[in-house]
């Protein structure tokens, strides 16, 4: 039993330089303009949901103090500010 497939042109599958810089090109534009669209809706969630300022836990500063008294005697914590 043989199986015939169909003879194709090499030439139907080749790419033209041309035609495969537009598709380049076309790609690179669709990937800068969906990710612009992702910048800006960031952009938006963040303003309208902006970022809450939660106060220092008073066990977390009671830990804090002690440790800085055990460590260094007589220092004293006066402010705790968490690095961003």
């Amino acid at each position: 039993m043989c199986i015939q497939t169909p003879k194709v042109d090499k030439e139907d599958f080749s790419l033209e330089a041309t035609s495969l810089f537009s598709a380049c090109l076309i790609a690179l534009v669709a990937v800068f303009t969906l990710l612009s669209l992702l910048a800006l809706t960031i952009e938006l969630i963040t303003t309208v949901f902006p970022e809450r300022r939660h106060a220092i836990d008073p066990v977390l500063a009671a830990v804090i103090s002690t440790t800085v008294a055990s460590v260094f005697p007589g220092a004293r914590v006066t402010r705790i500010e968490e690095d961003s």
